[in-house]
């Protein structure tokens, strides 16, 4: 989107009687709405769509499970994505400034890294998850309990949180770059730099657990396609209850890994094109144009709004559970224990 200044036209500052002032670069009326458009949609669905996940989950009983607890506290942390970070970067890429003060810059900031490392620690537990109920589905319900869950839970909030604390508030992500986030720190301005060493190790933080992500469910699925020809070959000689019973459970487990995979596979599209930018620019002196930074960041911003789309895709529950809230019917005494679906997740 190109900006509406001309080279005679007056410089433009965020806070017009303010020294020190940030320079705005203004878009043209039109593109402004188109922006708001495009970056609100992203927010509202982040926000309604991770709320109805969160409300299904936890009001049905039938979806009290270990997998869909973890994918509750996955859908709160895009949640809290939508509601504490998406809103001011909204504002901060349409007008260019920060109107929310240095202090807020610092908590935003916090708050977009913990809570997209949080997102990659569910999404790399689930992947666990997936390839033990997938590789031993008749063992697993004594293998990841409902504690297990809350261990995993536990560790993806204080972990993310702690570190992204940690080195925003001790400043160590500036540590070498003084200078430049000197003449960043201007009125209206809200942009953290961090340097190689720290750059580095959240490259290497999102790319590790990827990669451990991608191996995981490449068995998984590998494994799938073993037990659905081992399933068809013992289904066409014997009918026992048994087998039946089995390969009910195994067609179950891997619809919900390929679900879930799908849902790791637009983590990595969203959030790649962020991390690669990053690496780049530390390295490269921080050259990045402005528009390609906020096309990278929004990008990762709008992972936080696809999961509850691709929940109403794939899974049946979640559709009834939305019919189910929306209408109003999960106010009934007996919502809770009411059956979404002839075969739960």
């Amino acid at each position: 989107m190109s900006s509406n200044s001309s080279p005679t036209a007056a410089v433009q500052l965020c806070y017009e009687h303010l020294n020190g002032s940030c320079v705005k670069t203004p878009y043209s009326p039109a593109s402004r709405v188109i922006l708001y458009m495009v970056y609100g949609f992203g927010a509202v669905l982040a926000v309604f769509g991770n709320l109805l996940v969160m409300t299904a989950i936890l009001h049905f009983k039938q979806l009290h499970s270990p997998t869909n607890f973890l994918i509750a506290s996955l859908a709160c942390a895009d949640f809290l994505v939508g509601v504490t970070v998406m809103p001011f970067s909204m504002v901060r890429s349409v007008e260019s400034c920060w109107y929310f003060g240095q202090t807020f810059c610092t908590f935003h900031t916090c708050f977009d890294a913990a809570f997209c490392y949080s997102s990659l620690f569910h999404l790399s537990f689930i992947s666990i998850d997936r390839y033990i109920a997938v590789t031993d589905p008749l063992v697993y319900p004594t293998k990841f309990t409902v504690s297990v869950s809350c261990i995993c839970i536990s560790i993806s909030w204080i972990l993310p949180l702690t570190y992204s604390g940690a080195v925003f508030y001790t400043g160590a992500n500036e540590k070498g770059l003084e200078e430049l986030s000197s003449a960043l720190n201007c009125a209206g301005g809200c942009q953290m730099v961090v340097n190689q060493n720290w750059v580095l190790i959240d490259f290497l933080s999102f790319f590790i657990p990827t990669l451990v992500m991608i191996i995981l469910y490449s068995n998984i699925f590998l494994v799938a396609r073993q037990q659905a020809k081992k399933i068809e070959n013992t289904s066409s000689k014997t009918d026992s209850s048994s087998d039946s019973y089995k390969s009910r459970v195994a067609k179950r487990e891997r619809k919900a890994a390929k679900t879930l995979g799908i849902t790791v596979i637009a983590f990595m599209i969203s959030w790649l094109p962020y991390s690669i930018d990053s690496l780049i620019d530390a390295f490269m002196g921080f050259i990045t144009p402005a528009y390609i930074y906020e096309i990278c960041c929004w990008c990762a911003y709008y992972n936080s709004a696809m999961n509850p789309l691709i929940y109403a895709l794939f899974y049946p529950w979640f559709r009834k559970a939305i019919q189910v809230i929306v209408s109003g019917r999960v106010f009934k005494d007996s919502s809770g224990s009411m059956n979404l679906s002839s075969e739960q997740m």
